[in-house]
């Protein structure tokens, strides 16, 4: 497993992280999960993604069990606030103080550890002052609940204004979380020149765009049983807008770049994400534990020039570059 520096921090992650959205305490079943859990330990990830809202707090729970009598020093736990959790009453969401503090408390109970190595803003909170969302992560490092801290799906602007705090404050703010892969560089123009100056790295979800970079959706076939597009629980949500026949006609057209690289076509996504000098690491999930072994080859990996060359020319036209499309939710009127 490649390790490298989550930015110019001093924290070191593996470059293949092991996520539980939409699996974890939802689509898989326990039993499978912490397989998989156990597959990624054993194929040297040492860095675990989950967040509060992930099956309503289940998939944290998991997570911990997954993890519990590993030696805590040797993994990096990273979790993430905002989203609502529980009965998603008016104090239940957002980056309030009431909110993280009460949070983190949860998280770490459920996770089954006294800190997280990462806590990060989930999205950015237009009802709360961003001084007050600071000021409360500072305290959750000054307690020692949290090592570092970072954000995800966070504009350039709103990184910006955040690391300025976060130097005030003296605590460290290290990493953004966007969605990133061959098909979602939305990232491109504006967060990563601003994170490369700030030395925020990127740790990235999505890479292979919800299952449909690994080739399995082809045009005008039936979806795959059991596959993303399926789960009616809510992961069907995200893959839809990669499904336009057009995209999946150009996925089938990256099977020789991956033959002479000797890739799959989900390892050579993966790889494609870790190309990028700002990407610290990649996030996959799985359901199964060959899932992990598959992907973890990714790591390491060096893509030519030529090769990153004909990706771009197969996916022009369908690439989206928009960094507008970055968003958080709106501001809400409680009435």
């Amino acid at each position: 497993m490649e390790i490298r520096n989550l930015g110019t921090s001093g924290l070191k992650i593996s470059a293949i992280a092991y996520g539980n959205w939409l699996t974890h305490g939802s689509q898989v079943e326990e039993d499978a999960a912490l397989a998989c859990i156990r597959q990624a330990l054993d194929e040297g990830i040492t860095t675990f993604d989950t967040a509060d809202v992930y099956a309503n707090t289940a998939a944290e729970s998991v997570l911990g069990r997954g993890l519990t009598g590993e030696r805590r020093e040797g993994l990096e736990i990273l979790t993430k606030v905002y989203w609502p959790t529980g009965p998603g009453r008016h104090n239940d969401h957002g980056l309030s103080r009431k909110h993280i503090m009460e949070s983190i408390d949860g998280s770490l109970r459920r996770l089954g550890t006294d800190y997280v190595d990462l806590y990060q803003a989930h999205r950015y909170d237009h009802e709360t002052p961003l001084e007050e969302t600071m000021e409360a992560f500072a305290d959750v490092v000054r307690q020692g609940k949290a090592h570092y801290i970072g954000v995800s799906e966070w504009n350039a602007e709103q990184i910006r204004a955040g690391h300025a705090l976060a130097r005030e404050l003296r605590i460290p703010f290290v990493s953004s979380q966007p969605q990133y892969n061959m098909l979602w560089r939305v990232i491109e123009s504006e967060v990563v020149p601003t994170c490369e100056e700030l030395g925020i790295g990127q740790i990235v979800w999505s890479p292979i765009a919800q299952g449909v970079l690994t080739g399995k959706y082809l045009p005008g076939q039936p979806y795959p049983d059991g596959s993303r597009a399926t789960d009616e629980k809510g992961g069907a949500n995200f893959v839809q807008r990669y499904l336009a026949d057009d995209v999946l006609e150009r996925v089938q057209q990256l099977t020789p770049i991956a033959d002479e690289a000797g890739l799959s076509l989900a390892q050579l996504a993966v790889a494609w994400t870790l190309q990028n000098p700002n990407v610290s690491a990649a996030i996959i999930g799985a359901s199964r534990p060959e899932q992990v072994t598959e992907n973890v080859k990714a790591a390491g990996v060096r893509l030519d020039e030529s090769a990153l060359r004909r990706i771009d020319e197969i996916f022009d036209g369908v690439i989206e570059r928009d960094p507008a499309q970055t968003v958080s939710p709106p501001k809400r009127d409680f009435g």
